[in-house]
């Protein structure tokens, strides 16, 4: 990167808790969210589990602010007034103090409950209810909603790029900060859970009727999430000039497609190894100095298998000293949001030494047993950790985060 990028604040709302110390809390006790759905009607799914998580309070706002807000953006804003927070960037009026602030977003429903609503009405012939969902599902509304409640204005992208959508935000906000375009960007990924999702997933029989088990000999099928997190993105003379003190440094970046088939990856996985090698040369490391790998690690029978072979021959004979888990079977799969969710989760890692266990493992996949974290574990050999996420139509994306050293 032509300038270094470091991450100055964090903000997380996800199905083990409504901030990011809660969930981190739970994630390391080994706790999982897993638990009947209860938002919408699933008796006609073979599924009827998910990770669902609670809203948080919105102070400020009045009951008919909130009806007018789709869930995605009830998880989406106090995930991002949560990371201003910490980045010493929010008023005591919920509010930015940065009046500009660029946004650089990914989701894949948007507020698609609100397009659920509108088709509901339609067909009970509700026709004075139609056009409030109809005009606010579309995901530019989330990003208004966004601006609005934070007292911001300034440019945004939303990346909808399938299930690497949250990781690619992430990395377009740094290759932001980095080529010169701005100081600061305010990245990351939202998602709430729909019938239309659910159910789709469901047709496809990728969702599990027993435990989510990634890495498994024995895996099923994926658990849906569902969640919001942020991370404030800036120079570190940006930052030295508010007296912010940098977590860490988003040291690489990268990004692939394998062009192999529209919901399956590449069986050998070599689209994704070569994407992790692009971040690590751009971090300037050696794969072996990888501490800690968060995986995609969906537990559907496909993806893992592939997914494994990849860090086997990424990590070469370094696969015993690196440590990996997929945290979706504690928060389930939250698709747009997972890579910044789970980009969070790589940065808590690093900076406090833990590691998430992998739960639900009882026969792992040999490829990449020695690595896998089979309970709550410290280390002091993490410098580097890694988050990576896969998508449909073979999207593949790794975000690199190190230590800072000044």
């Amino acid at each position: 990167m032509k300038r270094p990028v470091v991450v100055t604040g964090l903000g997380a709302v996800t199905p083990l808790g409504t901030t990011i110390s809660a969930s981190w809390e739970a994630l390391i006790a080994g706790r999982d969210a897993e638990a009947p759905v209860e938002i919408f009607d699933t008796s006609g799914c073979r599924c009827h589990r998910a990770a669902v998580a609670s809203l948080p309070p919105l102070p400020g706002l009045s009951p008919k602010a909130l009806s007018r807000l789709p869930r995605a953006s009830r998880l989406a804003i106090p995930a991002a007034r949560e990371a201003l927070a910490a980045a010493g960037l929010l008023g005591p009026d919920g509010k930015c103090l940065l009046p500009i602030l660029p946004l650089s977003l990914s989701t894949t429903a948007g507020g698609m409950a609100f397009g659920e609503d509108f088709l509901r009405n339609i067909l009970a012939r509700k026709c004075s209810r139609l056009l409030g969902p109809a005009a606010r599902y579309l995901p530019e509304q989330q990003v208004l909603d966004l601006q609005q409640a934070l007292g911001i204005e300034g440019p945004s992208t939303i990346i909808a790029n399938a299930c690497a959508s949250g990781a690619n935000a992430i990395g377009h906000a740094a290759e932001m900060v980095s080529s010169g375009l701005t100081d600061c960007v305010l990245a990351g990924g939202f998602e709430a859970l729909t019938e239309l999702v659910f159910v789709g997933f469901d047709c496809l029989q990728a969702t599990t009727t027993e435990r989510c088990r990634p890495f498994d000999l024995h895996r099923s099928g994926l658990l849906l999430g569902e969640g919001a997190a942020f991370l404030l993105l800036e120079t570190p003379q940006h930052a030295l000039e508010r007296a912010a003190r940098p977590l860490c440094l988003l040291s690489g970046y990268g990004h692939g497609t394998d062009f192999f088939h529209l919901t399956q990856p590449q069986p050998i996985g070599s689209i994704l190894t070569n994407v992790m090698q692009q971040a690590a040369r751009q971090a300037n490391i050696k794969p072996s100095e990888i501490g800690y790998i968060n995986a995609h690690g969906t537990a559907t029978p496909v993806n893992d298998g592939a997914e494994a072979k990849s860090y086997r021959n990424f990590l070469n004979g370094a696969l015993e000293q690196t440590r990996i888990s997929s945290t979706k079977a504690a928060i389930g799969h939250a698709l747009g949001a997972a890579g910044s969710i789970e980009a969070v989760f790589a940065i808590q890692t690093l900076t406090s030494r833990k590691l998430p266990p992998q739960l639900n493992l009882h026969t792992p996949l040999p490829d990449i047993a020695p690595a896998l974290v089979t309970e709550s574990q410290s280390s002091c050999r993490l410098d580097h950790t890694m988050s990576v996420n896969l998508g449909f139509g073979g999207s593949n994306a790794a975000l690199l985060f190190s230590r800072n050293e000044n």
